[in-house]
């Protein structure tokens, strides 16, 4: 008997909340996206595996995922979910909390194995945080996105993004006003890329080593995107925001694209 592959169907608030990030993205930049998701990965099962820039970048992606008509469920820091107003919307949207520095923490891969296996989209950042590599190239990951990837089986598209530092200063809410000024007066560009799937099919889930081999291919495969994105930017931001820390101690060693 043919049976029916599980799909997710994102709420209507998050279908909303999509649209009205498009307007707001097209408020203050210009946004442009290149590559696709394959029209047969769109509903998932889907790894979606970004690099994370700003406090922005959660506005700019889910643009970005509308124009490919992609509905992913974030994996996002518990402090949103415990706003009063933004965190109801979030669970209503079928959203994935990640209680990071807890005991807790562990339960969010077993959500996210549970959401992909029900056919989500899921849009992670394997940094697991926003990234404080001077350059603001791609730091080396955490393994849960690798781990998640190799338990479910489901595919991992790389998605580079670049720009959104220029809007929303890193320590937001701190000078918010002043950056969004900037940038609807500069109108810069925000650029996302949708990468090809990353290959893992010869990494085996269970030897050890495999979800660090895995996670630092799929930081390569980010780094990779990225690298169009910046071309008169290869080693240094172009815009330098004065609160935003440094911290080389999760450098990612970049290997030359094959």
């Amino acid at each position: 008997m043919e049976t029916t592959r599980p799909s997710w169907r994102p709420p209507l608030i998050w279908r909303v909340a999509q649209v009205l990030a498009r307007v707001v993205v097209a408020l203050v930049a210009r946004l442009r996206v290149s590559g696709d998701v394959p029209e047969a990965l769109r509903r998932g099962p889907l790894i979606l595996a970004a690099n994370h820039i700003s406090p922005f970048d959660p506005v700019v992606l889910a643009a970005a995922c509308r124009s490919r008509g992609v509905a992913p469920r974030f994996m996002a820091t518990g402090g949103l979910f415990r706003a009063p107003v933004l965190g109801a919307a979030m669970r209503h949207a079928g959203h994935l909390r990640v209680d990071r520095g807890t005991a807790a923490v562990g339960r969010a891969l077993d959500d996210a194995a549970a959401a992909v296996s029900a056919g989500s989209v899921i849009l992670v950042y394997p940094e697991g945080r926003i990234g404080l590599d001077p350059g603001i190239w791609p730091e080396r990951g955490k393994t849960g996105t690798a781990r998640l990837a190799l338990a479910c089986g489901a595919p991992v598209i790389p998605v580079a993004q670049w720009g959104s530092h220029e809007v929303v200063p890193y320590r937001a809410p701190e000078g918010l006003l002043r950056g969004l000024a900037r940038a609807m007066w500069r109108r810069p560009v925000l650029r996302v890329h949708f990468g090809d799937p990353v290959d893992l099919a010869d990494v085996a889930h269970a030897t050890p080593g495999a979800a660090r081999h895995a996670t630092d291919r799929i930081i390569d495969a980010i780094t990779d995107a990225l690298v169009p994105l910046r071309p008169d930017e290869p080693e240094l931001p172009r815009h330098v925001d004065p609160g935003r820390p440094t911290d080389t101690s999760r450098s990612h060693a970049r290997r030359q694209p094959r």
